[in-house]
């Protein structure tokens, strides 16, 4: 029988958005403490005396991916939906705001899938064990997560 391990790691983030079409309070432009977590899958690294022997990936070659793609591109950033005009001309006026653009509307959902994506290519080791990037989860709040994996 083939095992697998699972493990996960997260960074935290200090974000803005708005849900331009949002029938409530959330298309206003607001903030959340944002914890971005990736879910890895596969085989413990079985190399003996290499550095990531017992290890699925080392957490803080993790860490490093998270912070590099994720939080160094929307901490303290105010993520925008590029069709919301408003928003885009607004924070266009405020000179020095970090903005991130995306295609969709930025979504505890769709922000899931697009992390997802920034992190999946970079998501592998140097002792050729099998492991996969099963699901990227997004907590908007301490009571709303969101998740998104691929269909296999």
């Amino acid at each position: 029988m083939q095992m697998t391990s699972r493990i996960r790691r997260w960074v935290e983030t200090d974000t803005g958005h708005r849900v331009p079409n949002h029938k409530s309070k959330c298309k206003n432009m607001h903030g959340h403490r944002y914890r971005w977590e990736v879910e890895l899958e596969g085989e413990v690294v079985s190399q003996a005396g290499s550095s990531e022997e017992g290890m699925l990936m080392d957490f803080s070659d993790i860490s490093m991916i998270l912070e590099k793609y994720i939080h160094d591109v929307v901490d303290h950033a105010f993520i925008v939906y590029d069709g919301d005009i408003e928003a885009v001309d607004a924070l266009s006026s405020i000179e020095g705001q970090k903005t991130l653009q995306v295609p969709f509307v930025p979504t505890a959902e769709n922000l899931a899938k697009w992390a997802f994506e920034q992190v999946n290519p970079h998501i592998k080791t140097a002792y050729g064990n099998r492991i996969r990037l099963l699901a990227f989860h997004v907590r908007e709040t301490p009571k709303s997560w969101a998740s998104w994996s691929p269909r296999d």
